[in-house]
């Protein structure tokens, strides 16, 4: 038997044994925080790295002879005119006076320095305002790829000239250019205004970003009142059996199923059986909406689980109905809790890509959506396709189009925390 001093040498000894444990478990806590972060860190500032360069680019300088005759043959400044015009000589004439190519070979070489969209600005430009015809002006375009990868260093004379896109002549042209004044590196007009292009320096997610407006309308005016409703049923007023015991356990393995399943659910019946149109945002607005419905339900029951059952008995003992508790007392009180799980939902299906890749909304879409019935992609969609291409400016503009898509996350997440902690009731 042990005296009163050993047995509290060993509690002593115990205890310390057990502080040692917590000091070591919350250490352990704090490594796994820490290695969080700094892969959290590393992993922004590689994105932000490559992609801040993405919203810039290089324009050239070109002093322009609005030729009349060129430009408008018809002589009414309308839109058949100007098409039926020929700015691309124009333009030809622009750079050449600007690079000093004479013979044709430098001639074709210096063409190749200015995008292929310099033609459709000049029109724009025009129609924007018909007086500029006949004058000469100093307007701005955008360089080629291949002359903006030469700009930024990814392409250098060291490489042997047969086993790059830029030729020496090019480069020439492209320093003499420089030394001018005439080439200048700024925030790109294409990226917030443009939409998908095979030409990177004319593509932009103005496109895509609508694309996905129009889808999460279509999947949020679906998801939030069936959801909803289907919580204050389960909750409130279902009975308690085996029917819905199946319910529920439905609804949390739903929560679990992989997106691109019901990307396959959609294009089956959406598309295939309702004859709807493949990339249409309502056929994407449907599938996030079925991909969303458990989220906001199992949320929403949680929300509604979270009132005091003091507040239902308070009013059913004031003489209300059950559905006057719920819709007068209860759902106002909830509602916070929904809105925080519907906007986590909307941002999990703004990220999604499988099941609108299965739907179709992978198709190559110039112009930017007038509605949930034309054709569309979305902006995980169009990061999807830009990381595929092979262009080396297509690299830049990717990882800015996933610093939009992140800062639309960020916006949905903050939104979420400000209206929790602005409507929370605690009790």
């Amino acid at each position: 038997m042990l005296s009163p001093q050993q047995a509290t040498e060993r509690v002593a000894a115990s205890v310390g044994a057990r502080y040692r444990r917590e000091r070591r478990f919350q250490m352990y806590g704090k490594l796994a925080i820490g290695s969080a972060l700094v892969f959290l860190v590393l992993f922004m500032a590689n994105i932000l790295q490559k992609g801040i360069p993405g919203f810039f680019q290089h324009y050239v300088t070109l002093e322009v002879d609005l030729d009349r005759e060129l430009l408008d043959p018809m002589g009414d400044a309308s839109v058949d005119s100007l098409f039926a015009g020929n700015p691309r000589r124009v333009m030809q004439l622009a750079i050449y006076e600007a690079t000093g190519a004479e013979s044709r070979a430098d001639q074709r070489a210096a063409f190749k320095l200015v995008s292929t969209g310099a033609t459709n600005r000049l029109r724009d430009m025009i129609l924007e305002d018909p007086s500029i015809l006949g004058t000469r002006m100093s307007i701005q375009f955008a360089v080629d790829d291949d002359a903006d990868s030469y700009l930024r260093g990814f392409i250098t004379k060291a490489t042997e000239e047969r086993r790059r896109r830029v030729k020496d002549n090019q480069m020439d042209m492209i320093d003499r250019l420089q030394a001018e004044g005439r080439i200048e590196y700024k925030l790109s007009d294409y990226i917030f205004t443009g939409s998908d292009s095979r030409n990177p320096e004319l593509a932009g997610i103005k496109g895509a970003v609508i694309g996905s407006l129009l889808t999460l309308a279509v999947c949020l005016s679906l998801a939030f009142p069936i959801g909803v409703a289907a919580a204050v049923y389960l909750e409130e007023f279902a009975p308690k059996n085996r029917i819905t015991d199946v319910i529920e356990v439905n609804i949390n393995n739903l929560a679990a199923v992989p997106s691109v399943v019901y990307g396959i659910l959609g294009a089956a019946v959406f598309i295939n059986v309702f004859g709807f149109q493949r990339s249409w945002p309502i056929v994407g607005g449907f599938v996030l909406a079925l991909m969303t419905l458990p989220t906001i339900i199992i949320s929403s029951r949680a929300a509604l689980k979270a009132v005091p059952p003091s507040i239902r008995d308070a009013a059913l003992g004031m003489g209300a109905s059950r559905v006057q508790v719920v819709t007068h007392h209860v759902l106002p009180l909830a509602l916070p809790g929904m809105l925080t799980g519907t906007i986590i939902g909307m941002a999990q299906a703004l990220g999604e890509t499988a099941p609108l890749l299965m739907i179709g909304m992978v198709a190559f879409v110039v112009d930017a959506p007038s509605g949930i019935f034309s054709p569309s992609t979305a902006l995980p969609v169009q990061i999807y396709m830009w990381a595929d291409s092979a262009e080396r400016m297509f690299v830049a503009k990717t990882s800015a189009a996933i610093i939009a898509l992140l800062s639309f996350l960020v916006v949905m997440n903050a939104a979420a925390v400000v209206l929790r902690k602005k409507f929370e009731r605690r009790w």
